[in-house]
């Protein structure tokens, strides 16, 4: 059978493969996203906490994901939850140290000025902060999220969702006549699926960042 004979015959599957990987991604990014831009406006404004924040999510990307979904299974068992878990906590790396980098370059008279006319420092941080360091903010996320596309397709020794199940099939059937084609296909959706996530990022930015602040 080729390679598009086999995904003609198998669509539907993969598509739904293509869907699942898809969303736990985006819902691990959300995630990564929020608790990481979280910790970087904690700790910022101190050189040691920032260090500390930027070492400590650092760490965690040192201990290599097969092991980390393993050491998971026996606390929360199978399936989604350790996938979810190892997935949020690898994608704060980019988002944490984008954020406090954003964060400490913004302009002080910015802030000096929008302390001037009565702003408070949550107000500053919203309205003026925040948005100016959005556009390393987003590159963060971008890099991490392209990150979780491949450290996804791991979940699949947990039984979790997405198209490392197919790469996995393929893997544990070398020698059958489809042993490669469901490699090659579990593969290829999985940088699809990257690519159309980065598009959708170049939008997001496009729409969301002043052109007078792009890089």
């Amino acid at each position: 059978m080729s390679f598009w004979e086999y995904l003609g015959s198998r669509h539907q599957q993969l598509l739904t493969d293509a869907y699942q990987h898809a969303s736990v991604v985006f819902q691990c990014m959300v995630m990564a996203t929020l608790l990481g831009v979280v910790i970087g406006v904690v700790t910022y404004r101190s050189g040691w906490a920032g260090n500390l924040a930027t070492v400590g999510t650092s760490a965690i990307l040192t201990v290599p994901s097969l092991a980390m979904i393993g050491l998971l299974i026996p606390l929360v068992g199978l399936g989604v939850p350790p996938t979810v878990i190892a997935l949020t906590l690898y994608g704060l790396l980019p988002v944490v140290r984008n954020a406090i980098v954003g964060l400490r370059g913004v302009d002080p008279t910015l802030v000096d000025a929008a302390r001037g006319i009565g702003m408070s420092s949550a107000t500053r941080l919203l309205r003026v902060e925040l948005p100016l360091a959005w556009p390393p903010i987003l590159t963060g996320i971008r890099v991490s999220t392209q990150m979780l596309m491949g450290i996804a397709a791991i979940a699949a020794y947990a039984s979790g969702p997405g198209l490392g199940n197919e790469i996995f099939r393929g893997i544990a059937s070398l020698g059958s006549k489809n042993a490669l084609n469901q490699v090659l296909a579990g593969t290829l959706g999985i940088i699809v699926l990257a690519l159309l996530f980065d598009a959708a990022y170049v939008l997001i930015g496009r729409l969301t960042i002043p052109r007078g602040i792009r890089v």
